[in-house]
């Protein structure tokens, strides 16, 4: 089993910015791609961001420009630098990572506010 751990959501300020870090523990042996989607209220669970063990990365094209994915293989940890941050960003953000299956995240509540 893995376990995703979330942390860094909050309540900001359109224009804001957020850091968002999701650490894998457990039986990690290789974490091909990780990422993160988000959930609002009412709506189905969206992907924002995807990176590769290798760095390829996909955006959906509502965050690009303004959101950034990156991770450290060492650490097995995923993050998500969201910039210019807007009140439609508001959601529940889950990470996501396959480690020979579907793992997910607690979840972790970001809310912008206009």
């Amino acid at each position: 089993q893995v376990q995703l751990v979330e942390s860094g959501g909050g309540l900001v300020q359109a224009g804001g910015s957020l850091r968002l870090s999701c650490a894998a523990s457990g039986s990690v042996f290789y974490l091909n791609t990780m990422g993160w989607y988000r959930q609002a209220p009412g709506k189905q669970r969206e992907s924002v961001a995807t990176i590769t063990r290798s760095g390829t990365t996909n955006y959906a094209t509502s965050v690009k420009g303004r959101f950034t994915i990156s991770r450290d293989n060492a650490k097995n940890t995923v993050y998500l630098q969201m910039n210019s941050l807007k009140p439609d960003d508001t959601a529940v953000y889950y990470c996501n990572a396959w480690e020979g299956k579907n793992y997910w995240g607690q979840g972790t509540q970001v809310t912008v506010s206009s």
